[in-house]
């Protein structure tokens, strides 16, 4: 059988008294594309960072290829290599052109040739239509063009596993299609991917695996179609119907 690219086993994370984790148990095989809904506070966010490695779990395991990263001799910054993580708010740097973003990482972290670092950054820009503005600030361009940047940030690391944290969400309605629709491509692609989302219509598209998370815990697991219209918890149920009444479904 095939090793997933990920696995968490029992995982719990607590903030003091609170505990935002409680026993967290789930695979990602590769290629697939593995969505988490729930409501703000549901512990979605943490999770990706307990991934990621930007908080540190109190129980359980990660793994990445079947290598506990978890563990306390594990170096962050050498597991985050593997990772793309985009985030809410894009946390493109303003200060560098788009171009300077995306070649970042590779050229400062993984020790690409700038050169190469450039062809390939100014490649993902053209894939992705922002070949264009690879020379403009960060604040000269729309929320959906930043966060598509942030977006091929990620991609140029070649990362195993792409974590995204409801990247629409800090977006006007009428941008967040564009953002999507580069997660679409990437997922008709191949592309490895946990997210974080509250774009139900969105979750059916990409999804393989559908969790419902609530107050840290996952609740319901299971296909698209069963979780988003034919789930089988109340709970599940009622967050639906709540998502549902905010036209969001």
């Amino acid at each position: 059988m095939t090793t997933p690219v990920l696995r968490l086993e029992k995982v719990r994370k607590a903030f003091g008294s609170e505990v935002v984790l409680e026993d967290i148990t789930f695979t990602v095989p590769v290629h697939t594309a593995t969505v988490f809904i729930g409501a703000s506070g549901s512990g979605k966010s943490t999770l990706l960072r307990c991934i990621n490695l930007l908080d540190q779990i109190d129980d359980g395991q990660i793994l990445l290829d079947g290598e506990d990263i978890s563990a306390a001799d594990v170096n962050p910054d050498d597991v985050r290599k593997k990772l793309g993580m985009v985030f809410q708010s894009f946390n493109l740097f303003p200060h560098m052109t788009v171009l300077e973003n995306v070649i970042l990482a590779p050229t400062k972290v993984q020790g690409v040739a700038k050169e190469v670092a450039i062809e390939e950054a100014l490649s993902l820009l053209k894939r992705f239509g922002l070949k264009e503005k690879a020379d403009q600030y960060p604040d000269r361009l729309s929320g959906g063009q930043q966060q598509r940047v942030a977006i091929i940030r990620s991609l140029a690391r070649h990362p195993r596993l792409l974590l995204l944290d409801e990247i629409t969400s800090a977006l006007d309605p009428v941008l967040v299609n564009e953002v999507l629709s580069t997660v679409r491509d990437l997922k008709s692609e191949g592309m490895t991917m946990v997210l974080a989302t509250h774009e139900m219509g969105f979750a059916k598209q990409v999804a393989d695996e559908v969790c419902y998370l609530d107050n840290g815990r996952i609740v319901e697991w299971g296909s698209p179609s069963t979780i988003l219209e034919n789930p089988s918890r109340p709970e599940t149920k009622e967050f639906l119907r709540r998502v549902h009444d905010a036209g969001r479904l």
